[in-house]
């Protein structure tokens, strides 16, 4: 009898842990242990011992034992697959701008693991934001632009970078259990390089347990396709931690954007989630789809530990920022410090068929300045009593970090899974 009752007790706790946990990250162990970097200016620098250089034109293995680095633009061509054993270090050499791309038609099997995971870091010793170019995936999914092609247009070989077809199931490989470190290097006359850019990726390609952290530009960059992603981590980031355009479809799943008021750009574009329909009205092919993103338990913080005076100084921007035309469904997720949760753009007129196109439900804000706005308008009574109705489950609070996250400031190993009970907040604002 005394059995049966423990087994009870431990079902009804776990039902519960899941019940309690369901808002934001979820898991009942933190899979943010064992594969993340969270302090990565503190790990030591390996010496390389291998360079990758040129174009690699046939399918090719990176080992573990070897310490690589990637010296000027990497192309991987000719429909090659680069293969990453676990564990492997590759470097971005800062001086050339190491930057590596898998062109449209070609793979990267970067499949690590949660004790071994794959790294792409900085060859510097002082590493920071922008040291190197970063990781560029393309291929042949849909996107929006006229021709059904796009380029990515950096100081890359316009020849190699472009992207983008008919293949909404196409398969550019798997990141798996993969940290990109310090990428993002801006480039004269044009913007900066990403963490991890992926333009007309299709449904086959695997994006899952991917730390970006402290990238010069945005962390992920999405340029059409049709992308499932989970476990994704953008720590600290100058730009976006996830951006969205060019007709890009989405399923962002159990994912993590950790902001800083002292580290994020001035300029436009310094968010959580950034969703636009398209980058240039005059390049949009209109009969095409827009951008469409399903994101479900995110969780996105600023981890100031004064929120409500770095909203004063102006160093706190909003969270999510969604554009004319684009279509935003988000369920089950954590907005925690930011001015305000989420901005409109102020060409969205406030209608019924825009509504349904942008959905926040099952919510929990905390913190924020204001909830959910349009971008230059004063009064947003409209938006905050349509968001606030009970229908839609959205919970709000004004807790701080240390009280509404398990273990926030843990230098190592942190923890932002909700406290326990505390998506009981009050339902009014």
């Amino acid at each position: 009898m005394k059995k049966i009752t423990l087994m009870i007790c431990v079902l009804l706790t776990a039902a519960g842990v899941n019940a309690q946990q369901e808002k934001g990250i979820i898991g009942y162990n933190n899979w943010l242990d064992n594969w993340t970097e969270f302090k990565p200016q503190k790990t030591d620098s390996k010496e390389a011992n291998q360079i990758l250089a040129g174009n690699i034109t046939q399918n090719t293995k990176l080992l573990k034992r070897n310490v690589y680095i990637i010296q000027g633009n990497v192309y991987v061509t000719n429909n090659a697959v680069l293969t990453i054993e676990p564990g492997t270090v590759i470097m971005g050499d800062a001086d050339s701008k190491g930057t590596l791309v898998i062109t449209k038609g070609a793979q990267i099997m970067a499949e690590g693991q949660v004790t071994d995971p794959i790294v792409f870091t900085s060859n510097r010793s002082m590493k920071k934001a922008g040291d190197w170019g970063g990781l560029v995936i393309l291929g042949d999914a849909p996107i929006n632009k006229f021709g059904s092609v796009g380029s990515y247009n950096m100081d890359l070989d316009p020849a190699l970078t472009v992207y983008g077809g008919e293949n909404a199931a196409g398969n550019s490989g798997i990141l798996k259990f993969v940290r990109i470190e310090f990428a993002g290097k801006k480039v004269k006359g044009a913007d900066s390089f990403n963490g991890l850019t992926v333009a007309g990726a299709g449904s086959k390609t695997v994006l899952e347990n991917i730390m970006v952290s402290y990238s010069g530009g945005d962390s992920f960059a999405f340029y059409g396709g049709d992308i499932n992603a989970s476990q994704l981590v953008s720590y600290k980031s100058i730009n976006d931690d996830f951006k969205f355009t060019q007709g890009a479809q989405c399923r962002l799943y159990n994912s993590l954007a950790v902001r800083s008021s002292y580290l994020s750009s001035n300029k436009d574009g310094s968010r959580c989630l950034e969703v636009k329909a398209y980058e240039k009205k005059s390049e949009t092919d209109f009969t095409k789809k827009f951008t469409y993103v399903s994101a479900s338990n995110i969780t996105m913080l600023n981890d100031s530990e004064n929120i409500k005076g770095d909203i004063e100084k102006g160093l706190i921007k909003e969270a999510v920022y969604v554009a004319e035309n684009a279509s935003l469904e988000m369920k089950r997720s954590v907005v925690s410090g930011f001015n305000p949760a989420v901005l409109l753009d102020n060409n969205t007129e406030i209608n019924s068929a825009n509504l349904k196109k942008i959905k926040f439900e099952e919510m929990f804000f905390n913190q924020c300045s204001g909830n959910i706005f349009t971008e230059n308008k004063t009064d947003n009574t409209d938006l905050e009593n349509w968001y606030g109705n009970s229908i839609f489950s959205n919970v709000y609070s004004h807790a701080d970090n240390k009280e509404t996250f398990v273990d926030v400031y843990n230098p190592r190993r942190p923890d932002f899974r909700l406290q326990l009970g505390n998506i009981t907040a009050s339902s009014g604002k």
